[in-house]
């Protein structure tokens, strides 16, 4: 733990400026000079996680491996990076203040009075330092979620300073802020920063670096205004400017000398060898933006925003560029579906959720897509309506059906497995993280994957009902994934049609930039 340094980056004058890919492009680049890296997101909410978040109040929610739901920036830290998160790299108020209280309640604090400080803060300060117990990482990356003055984020920031001065020298904070464009006035206005830093310093922390996001190129003169009046070195203060791909930030903070200041602040060298690594990046990048042909890919589902499906359109996007497509993505609301949505699509996905609301349009969709052979990829809820929609309009069970939908029907087709039965008669679970599947020989999906055996992500309460698997494949639905401990079906696909295949797992969890998802790949290069 003794070579582990860290960097908290905090955010200032409004939420959604970009922390997480501030953050993932400072890990990518220091993996690109050699470092091993980590990321992680302390988040202020009080909910233990954002498994039970609508998305429109927190956007998706991402899995890691070992079944933790997390916030959708730890979707950036992977992707950006390739490392895999654990349920270590997620923290909330809520978890914070319910391991306090267990430990109260155990009398582990000998009877004395519990206070957000020190017991609410030392308990911040062990979450952040647990991923540099083992010396695995030269860095931690700590993204603090929320705004600078948010009420909730007070004890997050008291843990930090406290960390500056335990942790002397081996620290280093990152403040994010806006630099508005008054339109009337013809103005880029620095006070809003300048209030910002001065509120975070009130707070017993001084930035070292300065991040400020713009949607206008920041003159010279402007950046030493900020640095002078914020107490930050020149070279300290870096421009984020609005580009046209987030993945075009990491070579632009780099072009700035951001990871070079990170490491001359812990007195590291950055080797000009290592930065060979950033070359497979900018190529990356240059294929993005030399793209030409382009596909249209239909994402069929119930929230009508761009982070509820995040890691989906990400896969689909970098899916595009590594097979020299520019995937277009439209928006289908499943609750007002009609076939007419379609027009134009070049194949459609079918989108993962809960709940009753929009499942009839997905089903109509995916009948849509059986009957014209379009290319079809349905993701956990998007699996099995393609397995009701069979059900329905191929077997005959006009009342075909899920548990959770309508429990009465005689055709259950998507039901709980035993084993979930008993476990949701006491409160409900799901099936969250990483879990093995084997492919059938011969099938679509081995060939894609170019293996027998894989392991992907889930998330997720429902399953195949086994009892129908025989009337399935006879009628032409394959089930061609296998879990590998019990059977339950991971993937079905109808092989006679040129691309309809169904994963009960999440693939769009195991993307990255440099690795497209291979199911992703194959789709986008079929359309």
């Amino acid at each position: 733990m003794s070579g582990t340094f860290f960097i908290f980056v905090t955010g200032g004058v409004v939420s959604s400026l970009g922390k997480g890919i501030i953050s993932s492009s400072i890990g990518k680049l220091l993996q690109s000079s050699g470092y091993r890296v980590t990321i992680q997101k302390f988040d202020p909410y009080i909910n233990i996680d954002p498994g039970t978040l609508n998305p429109y109040e927190h956007g998706e929610c991402y899995v890691t491996e070992d079944g933790m739901e997390t916030d959708l920036d730890l979707g950036h830290y992977e992707r950006f990076t390739g490392i895999r998160t654990t349920r270590r790299n997620s923290m909330t108020t809520g978890k914070i203040y319910q391991a306090v209280i267990d430990k109260e309640r155990r009398g582990d604090y000998l009877g004395k009075t519990i206070q957000v400080v020190p017991h609410i803060t030392d308990e911040i300060k062990r979450r952040i330092m647990a991923n540099a117990s083992e010396g695995e990482f030269d860095f931690i990356i700590t993204e603090i979620g929320g705004t600078i003055g948010d009420i909730e984020s007070a004890p997050f920031m008291e843990a930090i300073r406290q960390l500056r001065w335990e942790l002397s020298g081996r620290t280093l904070s990152i403040h994010l802020t806006y630099i508005p464009y008054l339109r009337a006035a013809g103005e880029l206005k620095t006070k809003p920063t300048q209030h910002s830093v001065k509120e975070l310093q009130g707070m017993g922390i001084q930035p070292d670096i300065l991040v400020l996001r713009t949607e206008k190129h920041l003159e010279r003169g402007l950046l030493d205004k900020v640095a002078s009046f914020c107490n930050v070195a020149k070279d300290c203060v870096i421009q984020s400017e609005d580009l046209p791909s987030i993945y075009e930030v990491p070579l632009n903070m780099h072009r700035q000398g951001l990871d070079a200041r990170i490491l001359e602040k812990f007195g590291l060298k950055q080797e000009p060898e290592h930065l060979q690594a950033l070359a497979v990046w900018e190529d990356f990048v240059r294929k993005e933006k030399s793209l030409t042909d382009s596909v249209t890919v239909g994402l069929v589902g119930k929230y009508d925003l761009q982070d509820a499906y995040k890691s989906i359109r990400e896969s689909l996007h970098i899916a595009g560029v590594h097979a020299g497509r520019k995937v277009e993505i439209r928006f289908v609301n499943s609750e007002t579906f009609t076939p007419d949505a379609l027009a134009g699509v070049d194949g459609i996905v079918i989108c993962p959720g809960f709940g009753r609301r929009g499942i009839q349009g997905k089903i109509d969709a995916v009948r849509y897509a059986r009957e014209h052979d379009l290319p079809c990829f349905g993701i956990c809820l998007g699996m099995q309506m393609m397995v009701i929609e069979f059900a329905r309009d191929v077997l005959g069970w006009a009342d075909a059906d899920s548990t959770e939908m309508n429990p009465k029907t005689a055709h259950n087709v998507i039901d709980l497995m035993e084993e979930q039965k008993k476990i949701t008669a006491m409160g409900g679970t799901m099936r969250l993280g990483t879990y093995g599947c084997d492919l059938s020989e011969g099938s679509r999906v081995r060939n894609i994957y170019g293996c027998a055996h894989i392991t992907e992500r889930h998330r997720h309460r429902y399953e195949f009902n086994n009892a129908c698997r025989a009337d399935f494949e006879a009628a032409g639905m394959r089930c061609t994934g296998l879990n590998t401990e019990n059977d339950l079906v991971e993937i079905v696909e109808i092989p006679t049609l040129r691309w309809f295949i169904g994963t009960q797992f999440h693939p769009e969890y195991a993307t990255t930039v440099l690795q497209p998802h291979p199911l992703f790949l194959d789709f986008v290069k079929t359309l």
